[in-house]
């Protein structure tokens, strides 16, 4: 065989694959250059030890992992933030004042981002108009939409996170201000996040994003063939409004359109459409349909029975809505949700209920058609009896050859299950945040409590060191006592043995004044009779305790005491012993005395006098 037969098989093998990828995955790589195309497949068929197209097609029909390798390998996912610096400078300082200057202070500015890959080319338009801008106004006027036919690289995108490698590009200072260091990554702030929205979208096939104001779409062009570039930049035509610029990168050209866009800067590829001119219809994609095979017939009813089926087969209710408002078509999910027949297929889309309820529909189908975009109602509810049921809903207008409206797609997607257990995981999460909330409070009453005792601890400690102090002292004190005890038993010795020796002393003394015959009479200063001894009592017939403590000058024995009292009186005074004193009496026995009495002066105890009374012998004893 020759080499041309073999490359022209290799060749119908290769789009033999892509017709596969197309009607598998969605992907039409139809217009990618096929060196650039087949070079890159081949490059994945290596890899995984493969060498033929149709080997490699059984491959992805048993490993449905290997179609993301493929398109990872085909879609070269290479970008970061401010990627090219000296083009986003000169968007920056040259282009992005000229379309401010163009809009009024509230307008709205559209921004689309196509093949934007992981996000860091729409992420650097946010932060190039927030500059330009102010942050405020952008979040209020910036619209930014990120698109790329690649669903991991969007997951990416959405989630805003990126490493430090991918932020070289930035200063200090703006990576401080628009992204939060979140682990090892760094994500995009939360605010400015919500002005830019990514979705998946086919440039070559799908309908573009309208009205922009400008248009940035780098480094995708050149892996398409010249036709499906046409195509696009018709596209990017149709989606710019007039003055709206159009931002394509390095390797990319556009030479042939110079009725259609001015050239701004041909060496940063930044465009800008013409005003003026007729606008240039967006064309769809034409519907590609595979090769027939020999004797193979397509009859325009079995077309027709196959789109029913189809229809039926989706797993949501739909209908669709021709330019004057009629019903043109009901799935069978549609009929039995809402309750509608064939019969109502050519009705007028106002006379169903359906129309206005669950939510009103007329208005956002003009509305869709009008704007020729696709309009999203989330949650839509409808009761059914005691049931509630919710629906998201999707108006989206089809538009027919030469850019005429064809007729209204109106989706229905039954949420319920999902917004039920949103609403549950919602209560669940308010009941957590509440125990949080409750755990907080009470473990901040602990650390309270705790503090408190805590303090308390402190408080007895030192109360503690208080009483142990008080202890010493109470020791040291009980230590003083016994001593001081010690003492007053030794001076309480002391005292009874003088006691004892008064004791003997008085016994001495009584036996002495006892014995004495003669009557002897103690008295104080004041003249009381402080001892009155036997001899007295015999003498005088008056009993010592009759005696003691009385005013001897008052007792009444016997004795003429006047005549004694001058004579007492000079002894106290001059403490010296005066002459005896010779006085006669009669005692109480009836018994008549001579008495002599010798006044002497008392010398211990406070002073006093000691009387001597004697009876005289020469007395005669007549009473």
């Amino acid at each position: 065989m020759s080499e041309a037969p073999r490359d022209a098989e290799t060749d119908e093998e290769l789009e033999e694959l892509l017709r596969f990828l197309r009607d598998a995955r969605g992907f039409d790589f139809t217009g990618y250059k096929r060196t650039s195309l087949g070079r890159r497949i081949r490059k994945r068929m290596s890899d995984v030890g493969i060498d033929s197209y149709a080997d490699y097609r059984d491959q992805l029909e048993t490993n449905a992992d290997e179609f993301s390798a493929l398109f990872n390998t085909i879609l070269i996912n290479v970008t970061s933030i401010f990627r090219d610096a000296d083009a986003w400078t000169y968007l920056q300082h040259e282009v992005v004042p000229e379309l401010l200057a163009q809009l009024g202070p509230e307008e709205e500015i559209r921004v689309w981002s196509a093949g934007c890959s992981s996000g860091e080319e729409a992420y650097s338009l946010a932060i190039m108009f927030a500059e330009a801008l102010g942050l405020e106004d952008a979040l209020n006027r910036v619209k930014i939409y990120g698109t790329d036919v690649d669903d991991e690289a969007l997951r990416d995108a959405r989630s805003g996170l990126y490493p430090a490698k991918s932020l070289e590009s930035l200063s200090a200072e703006l990576r401080e201000r628009y992204f939060e260091q979140n682990g090892s990554q760094f994500s995009f702030r939360s605010d400015l996040r919500r002005r830019v929205i990514f979705g998946r979208h086919d440039i070559t096939r799908d309908a573009p994003i309208s009205r922009l104001d400008l248009l940035v779409c780098r480094n995708a062009l050149m892996y398409f063939n010249v036709e499906a570039q046409t195509q696009i930049v018709d596209r990017f035509h149709f989606a710019l409004r007039e003055g709206g610029f159009l931002f394509l990168g390095k390797a990319e050209m556009l030479l042939n359109d110079a009725d259609r866009f001015d050239v701004i800067s041909m060496r940063q590829r930044i465009f800008r459409r013409r005003p003026g001119g007729a606008t240039t219809t967006y064309q769809p994609a034409p519907v590609k349909l595979r090769g027939s095979q020999p004797g193979e017939t397509q009859s325009l009813a079995r077309n027709r029975q196959l789109r029913d089926l189809v229809l039926d087969a989706s797993p949501g209710a739909a209908l669709a809505v021709d330019p004057e408002g009629i019903v043109v078509l009901i799935n069978n999910h549609a009929r039995v949700q809402f309750a509608l027949t064939t019969n109502d297929i050519g009705r007028p889309f106002r006379d169903l209920e359906i129309s206005y309820r669950p939510v009103e529909l007329r208005s956002l189908i003009d509305q869709a058609t009008h704007e020729r975009r696709t309009l999203r109602v989330n949650g839509a509810q409808r009761r059914v009896g005691e049931d509630v049921q919710y629906f998201d809903i999707v108006v989206q207008p089809l538009i027919g050859v030469g850019g005429v409206p064809a007729a209204t797609h109106i989706s229905f997607t039954d949420v319920t299950v999902a917004t039920q257990l949103k609403a549950e995981v919602k209560r669940v999460r308010e009941d957590l945040e509440t125990a949080y909330e409750e755990l907080q409070s009470t473990n901040e009453e602990l650390e309270t409590t705790n503090e408190e005792l805590q303090s308390s601890i402190e408080e007895l400690e030192t109360t503690n060191e208080e009483l142990q102090s008080t202890n010493e002292e109470l020791e040291t004190t009980n230590e003083e006592l016994q001593s001081g005890n010690e003492e007053l038993e030794t001076m309480n010795e002391e005292m009874r043995i003088r006691s004892d020796e008064l004791d003997e002393t008085r016994a001495f003394l009584e036996g002495v004044l006892t014995s004495i015959a003669a009557a002897i009479v103690v008295l104080d200063k004041s003249l009381r009779v402080k001892s009155w001894n036997r001899g007295a009592s015999d003498l005088w017939g008056l009993r010592q305790d009759e005696a003691v403590d009385e005013p001897f000058f008052d007792l009444d024995f016997g004795l003429p005491t006047r005549p004694l009292r001058e004579a007492v009186e000079e002894c106290i005074r001059t403490s010296s012993r005066g002459e005896p004193v010779m006085i006669a009496a009669v005692n109480r026995l009836g018994r008549s005395i001579n008495c002599t009495v010798n006044c002497s002066p008392f010398g211990g105890h406070h002073g006093g006098v000691v009387l001597l009374m004697e009876e005289d012998g020469r007395s005669n004893g007549a009473s």
